[in-house]
């Protein structure tokens, strides 16, 4: 296969400032957006026709939120615990509710970002 041009190489999802490349969004593309669903990236670009039929996150942006949100839940949960004197249901709820809403947030520009990084690396097909 032979290398992108460097017309369309998209660095685009790199350069842009954080609240656009949280939104996963292709400044250079006019907004088109990287999915078609939650977790489902487009096959190609609907407004700058990249092909992004190769691109494979893979486990990447789950284990990075596995271990950053893991590190920073549990603690503070632990905490609450201790500190507040609350039964002991009471972090296991609060811990679990943080984890599954932290996780479905950012679940989605874990993964724009990792497919940027594919292509900013050329990582992509086989």
């Amino acid at each position: 296969m032979a290398a992108p041009s460097r017309r369309t190489r998209p660095r685009w999802l790199l350069s842009l400032p954080w609240p656009r490349r949280w939104a996963a969004n292709a400044r250079a593309a006019a907004g088109a957006a990287l999915f078609k669903g939650f977790l489902t990236v487009a096959d190609r670009c609907s407004a700058c026709d990249l092909d992004l039929s190769e691109v494979d996150s893979g486990d990447g942006p789950a284990v990075f939120l596995i271990f950053i949100l893991g590190f920073t839940v549990v603690p503070l949960t632990l905490w609450l615990g201790f500190a507040f004197d609350l039964p002991d249901w009471a972090p296991v709820a609060i811990g679990a509710t943080l984890l599954v809403l932290l996780t479905a947030l950012l679940i989605r520009p874990a993964k724009a970002y990792v497919v940027a990084l594919q292509y900013r690396h050329r990582r992509t097909g086989g």
